[in-house]
């Protein structure tokens, strides 16, 4: 939790932990939303750092303003940045960084409106819904 206050500004809001002070459950929030870290509890539950680095999940933040300086103090908290900051045809400025355990999380910012038909004709792709 301290590696992700650091690198990526999220701040603690709940942490319970065992008699040995080990963490059970953590809530951190960010912006209008929370993220929840838990230890490995269960036998359904790894890190991808005892999985080979594996990611089973995909986390993604959007953030208002700011993306590229979010990068660097990723960058400067020892975040592996596997994607560097880029414009995507979908109106959206993002980055993708590992964190010490091997979690790839995914940071973006809106930069332009794109309909969905320039999204499918840009990307080469058939969209059914889209979120603007």
């Amino acid at each position: 939790m301290d590696w992700l206050e650091a690198a990526f500004g999220f701040e603690r809001s709940m942490v319970v932990s065992d008699a040995d002070r080990k963490l059970v459950h953590a809530e951190m929030r960010f912006g209008d939303g929370y993220i929840i870290v838990d230890s490995e509890w269960a036998d359904h539950v790894a890190s991808p750092a005892s999985v080979g680095g594996k990611n089973t999940q995909s986390v993604y933040i959007r953030l208002r303003d700011g993306l590229d300086a979010h990068c660097e103090q990723a960058r400067a908290a020892g975040a592996a940045i596997i994607q560097e900051p880029a414009d995507q045809f979908y109106g959206e400025r993002q980055y993708r960084a590992r964190d010490p355990e091997g979690h790839i999380w995914t940071f973006t910012q809106p930069i332009r409106s794109v309909s969905r038909e320039e999204a499918e004709r840009l990307g080469g792709l058939r969209i059914e819904g889209w979120h603007r």
